[in-house]
């Protein structure tokens, strides 16, 4: 619905506070007190409110927000119970809800915000969004707000809509005053609306800035904060969330749709394929046969590429997938998964985007976008021999991540220490860039980029792929700054599980090295996901199980290790060069391609709460793997814990010197 040119609380209605104190929560949902932000902290209220606290996966098993809304903040637990009640949001009368830094944090499922659109909220507040999120709210029509906004509403004030949208750009200004992307679209079809563009001179230009000014409708410089059309290279979706694109796209332009360019998008059946191996997902298997029949009708209907899965075996998780075979340097992709940034290890402009959003550049076959910050990391020296790209990410997530260096920027990874890397272990670097609630990232392509690309397909025109890669101009200007990282200095990190009963939240942020946690015995080890189940994260646990068994040593006992191939060729490649082999001797669980235990849909995941997992995924969000804790780490580390039953550094020869292992060993 379109806002009102002036915004003001409407009497009756009321305001959830998502504070810290639980108790406050659920007396606010009783109806026992109403709160007042001029009596409250910024500091009282929750931080880093995930996506997968707001719709757990279970509920994005529904695609109609309307049923979506019923289970509103259903991943939201404490003490074993759900804070937030099925339907208590809807009923409780709500039409604002606030909370602290760090708004919808995660994936970038748009089933979070329409359950709140759906509840009847229509004002968000938070000292910070995280930019998929954000956009969400843009394109649903939830206005967003801060803490001082509301104390002048609850003080009575009304205040122009000029304001919501201050620090927007100005498309999407025009968006937040349609009420949403649809009903801004429609008007853009009927002429209602001219869509602006910038008139940028020319300038020094960073990676991203010079991808968005080569595919912008009319631009040949842009720059931060500018407001652009831009044409989109590809894209793709899964059974996760295509159901609710075809459901979109039937309701806004009828069950005869079309969309442009049906071959430059795709759809995957990789992220529910082993839910019915979950007990807790087996009773949603009528739902997720659903959601695979949807995704069906959609690819049928629209003709785009199809990687659905052969005999119940995915061809692969996604953004591995896409890398391999579709990604080139220089492009600009969207897709409906917020792990879509790991194609700027091609060195390409990727970043997920919420349904609503990938069903409008569908259909049309363009997208609006404001030009982005960036921030870069000029990568130096050499990794440890012990230390992977994971290490890298958890200590950039420590340092300029939860400072918010990196928010809603694009990161920016260049330098000798990154020509260092393979590019598998560059895609760790792109792939975890939305866990630092970064716009994306992208990684300076060289010879190794070129060459990768080519093994993988062998139709690649290497000359080609060479001339549409970018490179940053020298005096490219960086708001985030230029940050130098000695690779040499990184130890063996983790992040740890956190204590969101007590209002510390579980983040990837949460990092900490491994000779400073002690002894954390576990009892799952995870190895796999679109984060670490390429082929050279496979050569890391494969250099550790070797070891093992050679030493004559398997899994620890009681310990459960779980390995699983991000896709058939990385599959193919371990099972030709006897790596699975050796995994089978050491006592390991060999997983077919796909995802599973990242998203709680798989083998790997948890099943009570005191059971401790180890994992090499990017997220560690309270029950996205389970309900017990996630300590995320290395694939090296990942696979030594497994054999010492603790969270372990590993260190090349640990095994076969029969040495007593510490923790930090």
């Amino acid at each position: 619905m379109k806002p009102e040119p002036t915004i003001k609380l409407t009497p009756g209605k009321r305001i959830l506070f998502l504070t810290k104190d639980p108790e406050l929560i659920r007396k606010q949902l009783r109806g026992e007190i109403d709160l007042q932000m001029k009596d409250l902290r910024v500091e009282e209220l929750l931080d880093d409110i995930n996506t997968d606290a707001m719709t757990p996966a279970w509920v994005c098993f529904d695609y109609d927000p309307h049923v979506i809304a019923r289970n509103a903040y259903a991943g939201l637990i404490v003490d074993g119970e759900r804070l937030v009640p099925s339907d208590a949001l809807r009923n409780g009368n709500f039409e604002v809800i606030v909370s602290g830094y760090r708004k919808g944090v995660g994936s970038s499922r748009e089933t979070a915000t329409q359950s709140e659109v759906f509840s009847g909220i229509r004002i968000a507040v938070a000292a910070s969004f995280a930019p998929i999120h954000a956009g969400n709210n843009v394109n649903q029509g939830l206005l967003m707000a801060d803490h001082d906004m509301l104390r002048r509403l609850q003080a009575g004030q009304s205040i122009s809509i000029d304001e919501f949208c201050k620090g927007t750009d100005a498309i999407t200004r025009l968006v937040i005053k349609e009420g949403g992307l649809f009903p801004f679209a429609k008007a853009v079809e009927r002429g209602d609306i001219e869509i602006p563009v910038p008139r940028t001179p020319k300038r020094p230009m960073t990676m991203g800035e010079k991808i968005l000014a080569r595919h912008g409708r009319g631009t040949d410089y842009v720059k931060p904060g500018d407001a652009i059309v831009a044409d989109v290279d590809g894209g793709y979706s899964h059974e996760f969330t295509t159901a609710q694109v075809h459901h979109f796209l039937a309701e806004e332009y009828g069950p005869h749709y079309a969309i442009k360019n049906p071959q430059k998008f795709a759809v995957f059946e990789d992220h529910l394929i082993y839910a019915d191996d979950v007990a807790r997902m087996r009773p949603f298997m009528d739902k997720i046969q659903l959601l695979r029949d949807q995704q069906r009708g959609f690819q049928r209907h629209t003709d785009c590429r199809d990687f659905s899965a052969d005999g119940h075996v995915s061809p692969g998780i996604c953004h591995e997938v896409a890398r391999e075979l579709i990604i080139d340097p220089g492009d600009f992709i969207q897709a409906t998964d917020s792990h879509t940034c790991m194609g700027g290890v091609n060195n390409a402009l990727a970043w997920g985007v919420g349904t609503t959003e990938y069903a409008n550049l569908v259909h049309s076959g363009f997208t609006q976008v404001e030009v982005s910050e960036s921030i870069r990391f000029e990568l130096v020296g050499r990794l440890r021999e012990n230390v992977t790209a994971k290490d890298v990410m958890l200590t950039i997530l420590r340092d300029y991540a939860k400072p918010q260096l990196t928010l809603d920027r694009i990161m920016e990874l260049t330098g000798p220490g990154v020509r260092s890397l393979s590019p598998d272990e560059r895609a760790t670097l792109a792939n975890m860039a939305t866990e630092c609630s970064a716009r994306t990232a992208i990684v300076e392509a060289d010879e190794k980029t070129f060459e990768w690309i080519a093994a993988m397909r062998p139709d690649a025109d290497i000359e080609k792929l060479r001339a549409r890669a970018v490179s940053p101009d020298p005096d490219a200007e960086y708001a985030g700054g230029v940050h130098t990282i000695d690779l040499a200095a990184i130890e063996p990190m983790v992040a740890h599980p956190g204590d969101p009963d007590h209002g510390i939240p579980s983040d990837p942020t949460n990092g900490a090295t491994i000779a400073e946690i002690g002894e954390v015995k576990i009892d799952i080890a995870y190895a796999g996901s679109c984060t670490a189940g390429k082929i050279d994260d496979l050569l890391f646990y494969h250099q550790v199980a070797k070891e093992a068994v050679d030493a004559g040593l398997k899994v620890a006992e009681g310990v459960q290790f779980f390995i699983q191939f991000g896709s058939q060729a990385v599959e193919k490649f371990a099972r030709h060069n006897g790596l699975v082999d050796t995994f089978e001797r050491a006592g390991a669980v060999v997983l077919n391609p796909g995802c599973g235990a990242c998203i709680g849909c798989g083998p790997g995941v948890s099943e009570s709460g005191d059971q401790v997992t180890v994992s090499a995924i990017n997220r560690n969000f309270k029950g996205r793997s389970g309900p017990g804790k996630l300590w995320l780490a290395s694939p090296l580390t990942v696979a030594a814990s497994a054999f010492t039953g603790t969270i372990t550094a590993y260190r090349p020869g640990m095994f076969a010197r029969n040495e007593v292992l510490s923790p930090a060993s």
